[in-house]
């Protein structure tokens, strides 16, 4: 019973994702920040989709940040994760992306994913 819930969340929010990706697409000039979300972690990427290429990457397991996380919960290691993204794209000289919430609702983690990105001084 469970295994035919789980598959059907699954099953919408890729197909969420699809539908805010036909309109998403990040460029050299502007890159996408995806963000991905498991039980767990939390995962952020600043993508060039014309080239096919990570830029940038960070996420809760990283080897930087995870000391850190120790204590925390889930929405302060979340934001975390967006400051530490934000500062490694300003140092590749990225300073404008445009936010993927990967199928996700805008909330929680997802969100401050975002504001962790904003506070650190990237333009979303």
């Amino acid at each position: 019973m469970t295994d035919i819930v789980g598959r059907k969340k699954y099953q919408a929010r890729k197909r969420r994702h699809r539908r805010v990706r036909k309109r998403l697409s990040g460029t050299a000039a502007r890159p996408r920040l995806n963000v991905y979300r498991s039980n767990r972690h939390v995962f952020a990427q600043v993508i060039d989709d014309v080239e096919g290429r990570t830029l940038v990457s960070c996420s809760t397991i990283d080897k930087e940040l995870a000391p850190q996380l120790t204590e925390l919960k889930k929405v302060e290691a979340a934001k975390l994760v967006g400051q530490l993204v934000a500062a490694r794209a300003k140092d590749v000289g990225i300073d404008t992306v445009v936010f993927d919430r990967g199928g996700f609702r805008f909330t929680g983690r997802v969100a401050a994913v975002a504001e962790g990105a904003r506070e650190a001084g990237l333009q979303l």
